[in-house]
């Protein structure tokens, strides 16, 4: 069953028809994959794609924290995760669960509010965009709140450089990196899928990109705890930016949200920089492990930890930059809007002044208050 409504005929393969059932195809090889988990023959190759890969595991005898999983009654095994080429596939699969889950979400819940809220076309573009990465976000911030409470990573900054390189991760941890990825890989192909505008294009390539990049760079260079602790602040702020526009859309005298954001939104830039200078000028450093062995995941090299410090610096200043940006665009138009109220009073009250002054002279005689007008004196004979 589709998920959107076909109203007319359309040439296969054609842009329109690839747009209208981008949906079902993503479905239709989703389908296949979970089918080929039902046959020995193509199990093998199916597997490939939907379960994690790349599971370690470990006997009792080794001292190990954070610990996914015991099994046994005279002995422990410990599970963990190490990432390899494989993983291509996994997120494969999971970026196009992430298309269909776009379109159910597009399809069922925003274009209904649409539908009520009577919104322009830059508006509903806006609208849309805010919902689908709001339900993201959200979803994000959950599922990485818990894992930083579960495994206390908060509680525990050292371990962010302690035992560096961590190339052995939870379940957990690598599902929720494979789904980051999957995620923001599939929005790349949903700016055509959703007809987005050219001139809203470059905006959204640029924001997408950088997360690929860095979501990216911490999973492949062993730096998931840092990335994990600042991806949760960073989606909570996001979350409360496009909520905020959501119900600013439904009412533009809802923007208290607007200000909890532009606080918290500092507030986290500020603590990206101070645990990204901690971990990488302070705590790396000194644990620096001689050699660069990529085999063995240990990055810990000066040129590898100048340039994602340096990346991480830069990404920040630039969101600084488009902030201020954006608050004083605010605020020019608050001042644009207050002085045509102060000249629209002004007048209103030349106007009433001037009224006052004619009303007071009718046919030549002049009125008293009360309406009544003084008596003309006679003049006298000469």
């Amino acid at each position: 069953m589709g998920l959107r409504r076909k109203n007319k005929r359309l040439v296969v393969l054609s842009h329109e028809f690839v747009i209208q059932n981008h949906a079902d195809t993503a479905s239709c090889l989703v389908m296949g994959f979970l089918l080929g988990l039902m046959f020995e023959v193509s199990a093998k190759y199916a597997i490939i794609f939907i379960a994690v890969q790349y599971n370690v595991t470990y006997t009792t005898g080794i001292n190990l924290h954070n610990v996914l999983e015991k099994i046994g009654d005279n002995g422990e095994q410990f599970h963990f995760y190490d990432y390899g080429p494989k993983d291509i596939a996994t997120v494969v699969f999971y970026m196009l669960v992430a298309i269909n889950l776009h379109a159910v979400i597009q399809e069922y819940i925003l274009d209904k509010i649409n539908r009520r809220l009577h919104l322009s076309k830059t508006k509903h573009s806006k609208f849309n965009e805010s919902g689908q990465l709001a339900f993201f976000y959200l979803f994000s911030f959950i599922w990485g709140a818990s894992i930083l409470n579960a495994e206390e990573f908060v509680m525990n900054p050292i371990s962010l450089w302690k035992d560096y390189p961590h190339s052995r991760m939870l379940f957990q941890v690598k599902f929720f990196y494979i789904c980051q990825i999957a995620y923001w890989l599939h929005a790349l192909p949903e700016l055509y899928f959703q007809k987005i505008r050219k001139e809203d294009i470059p905006r959204q390539l640029c924001y997408i990109c950088l997360y690929i990049a860095h979501i990216s760079g911490a999973y492949i260079l062993n730096l998931q705890h840092l990335g994990l602790i600042l991806m949760v602040p960073h989606y909570l702020v996001e979350l409360i930016f496009h909520a905020s526009r959501l119900f600013y859309f439904s009412d533009e005298n809802k923007q208290k949200g607007f200000t909890i954001w532009a606080l918290l939104f500092v507030m986290v830039r500020l603590l990206t920089l101070t645990l990204s200078v901690l971990t990488f000028g302070f705590g790396l450093a000194r644990v620096e492990n001689p050699g660069f062995s990529i085999a063995d995941g240990n990055f810990n090299v000066l040129p590898v930890r100048i340039g994602c410090l340096g990346a991480v610096c830069l990404t920040q200043a630039w969101m600084m930059w488009k902030f201020i940006n954006f608050q004083l665009k605010k605020w020019r138009e608050h001042v644009k809007n207050q002085i045509p109220k102060k000249k629209i009073t002004n007048t209103k009250n030349k106007r009433t002044k001037k009224e006052l002054n004619r009303a007071n002279f009718v046919n030549g005689a002049a009125k008293v208050e009360g309406g009544v007008s003084p008596r003309i004196r006679k003049s006298k004979p000469v």
